[in-house]
């Protein structure tokens, strides 16, 4: 076996981990929502509000692990900041209010976006081209099942011993974490290629990345994209317990068939890889997601008329609800690998940098998404349909003005150049 393919081995898991740890803390916990918000005697809004705080926290503090992981090197930082969401997670298990479990929550995100940031920074100083491709296509399998567990263990734990075991059990994941990258994760920035950690040097790198058209124009297509799958599983509590009148423990029936599309659309990524420009295949994930939007608007609209609908149908109601979402996170996943290594690409000698402003743009759009859109949306199934069907568009018109201007501001369109920043 060569050398890279013994490190595509030990690195597929070690960083799926890292990028497991943030979907674990949105999905594990929300079948127990109602449990939490009755415990505390809260309504429904300021339990989502856990989540937001938590979203913005993650994706502001990666702003500062970018940085940091340029200049004091990918295992360390790893290290640091999955011992401090280990004792977040424990301080959530232990929480006597919602403000403490609030507090929690927001140290819980401050630490996580570490795992996100250095995982695709990671993949990215080690390998190259179709590889990397193929290597963060494999990750994102790996991750994907992440959303398809951590609610049927959040559920699981919930029913057979209150909502606080599903923080114990974070906690516990971060553990196993960090003994994986203080045992097998190599250091990939040595002394020499460090960038010093200085405010204004920082700010100017931060500065010169945002006003990057091509970079931000791939960051913000991911982000929307992202939002319009976030969007469902924001309000997938209304969805799960209200609208379809299942209980906690049938959160599967939603997250599973999600998990299956990331998955095939990680697989047609891989598959794409070796035979196409990173852009033909993004092209490709946005149309299945296209597909995916007109199937769910149709579904939904077609459930809210007053005609009564066959029973037939009326039964599997649930799978009806989920599988258009099912096929939208098939065509994102298919997207996702080529945006965010042609967005790295850009920004080679502070790819920590680039890869967290593609994280906090992706988590700052996903918590607005939680706080505004959820709460204005999720009382009919038809609106979240429609507010899918806007992010959507939103996506699919920014990728469109890419493909147009990105080569008259002088970048190929074929495959984004390697330049020093």
């Amino acid at each position: 076996m060569s050398r890279t393919a013994t490190n595509a081995v030990l690195i597929v898991p070690l960083v799926a981990s890292l990028l497991m740890i943030a979907p674990f803390s949105i999905d594990a916990y929300l079948p127990s929502f109602q449990a939490i918000a009755s415990e505390f005697n809260v309504p429904q809004a300021a339990m989502q509000q856990t989540l937001s705080l938590y979203l913005w926290f993650f994706g502001g503090m990666m702003l500062i692990h970018g940085p940091l992981t340029d200049a004091f090197g990918r295992k360390r930082m790893a290290i640091l900041f999955l011992s401090i969401y280990a004792l977040a997670s424990i301080a959530a298990a232990l929480a006597s209010n919602l403000n403490e479990l609030m507090l929690a929550r927001i140290v819980q995100g401050i630490a996580a976006g570490a795992g996100v940031v250095i995982g695709r920074a990671l993949v990215r100083d080690l390998f190259e081209g179709a590889t990397a491709q193929r290597v963060m296509s494999n990750i994102t399998l790996v991750f994907a099942i992440a959303p398809a567990i951590a609610p049927i263990i959040g559920g699981a734990l919930d029913a057979a011993y209150g909502w606080r075991a599903v923080f114990w059990f974070l906690s516990g994941f971060a553990v196993v974490s960090l003994l994986g990258a203080a045992g097998w994760m190599p250091e990939t920035i040595t002394r020499a290629n460090r960038q010093p950690f200085a405010v204004g040097f920082v700010l100017k790198s931060y500065g010169k990345a945002l006003r990057h058209a091509p970079f931000m124009g791939l960051t913000l297509v991911f982000a929307l994209l992202f939002s319009g799958m976030f969007l469902y599983i924001a309000a997938s509590p209304q969805i799960m317990l209200n609208h379809l009148a299942q209980t906690p423990t049938d959160f599967w029936k939603f997250f599973v068939p999600l998990v299956v599309g990331l998955i095939i659309g990680s697989r047609i990524s891989n598959v794409l890889a070796s035979r196409f420009a990173p852009l033909r295949t993004v092209s490709v994930g946005i149309a299945l997601a296209a597909l995916a939007v007109l199937f769910n608007l149709s579904q939904a609209l077609y459930f809210q008329t007053p005609v009564a609908v066959p029973p037939v149908i009326s039964s599997g109601l649930v799978w009806w609800t989920v599988m258009p979402i099912m096929v939208y996170a098939m065509g994102m996943a298919t997207a996702m690998p080529s945006l965010n290594l042609m967005g790295l690409d850009y920004i080679p000698a502070q790819r920590g940098l680039a890869s967290a402003l593609q994280g906090f743009a992706q988590m700052t759009l996903a918590g607005l998404v939680s706080a505004v859109a959820v709460a204005w949306l999720a009382e009919q199934i038809v609106w979240l349909a429609w507010g899918m069907a806007a992010l959507w568009l939103v996506a699919a018109l920014i990728w469109w003005a890419w493909l147009r201007f990105a080569p008259r501001l002088g970048f190929a369109s074929e495959r984004p150049p390697v330049h020093a920043s």
